[in-house]
């Protein structure tokens, strides 16, 4: 019974990887931190509406240099929770410009708790929990992404 919990456990995790691969485009991002160090994410984009709703829900790993980041079409005062979310994560909230306006730590998997951007922004990062404060990030890092144009 064990084995069959496992790998089913295992059949999930995978599903909701691929799920992301599927669902999400890609792409890299390039944070500044306030300790003069840089860092390069590869970011799952969740540009929509629909995207933005699932974010990262049911996924059970996140490699330490990805996140996902989610685009609005202006600033706003936006709010994330983490229902079916299995994994902690950082909530990083982030100015038109790519200023870093807040920092969320460590969001509880499966909470329905509403965390809410303290200022209106245009972007939120999503990061494994405890990687913002061991990178230094926050409110003076910057982040720096380019998104496509489509000609």
């Amino acid at each position: 019974m064990k084995w069959l919990v496992l790998i089913i456990s295992l059949s999930f995790a995978t599903l909701a990887q691929a799920d992301l691969n599927e669902t999400f485009d890609r792409d890299v991002l390039t944070l500044e931190a306030s300790r003069d160090a840089c860092y390069r994410f590869d970011i799952y984009l969740a540009e929509s509406n629909a995207q933005r709703a699932q974010g990262l829900m049911y996924v059970r790993e996140l490699p330490v240099s990805t996140g996902m980041w989610f685009v609005y079409e202006r600033e706003a005062r936006v709010s994330i929770w983490m229902k079916n979310t299995y994994i902690p994560l950082d909530i990083v909230y982030v100015k038109a410009d790519g200023r870093v306006s807040s920092v969320f730590h460590d969001a509880e998997p499966l909470s329905l708790r509403s965390m809410p951007s303290d200022e209106p922004v245009q972007y939120v990062l999503e990061l494994n929990g405890g990687l913002a404060a061991k990178l230094g990030i926050d409110g003076d890092s910057r982040i720096y992404w380019e998104p496509a144009t489509t000609d």
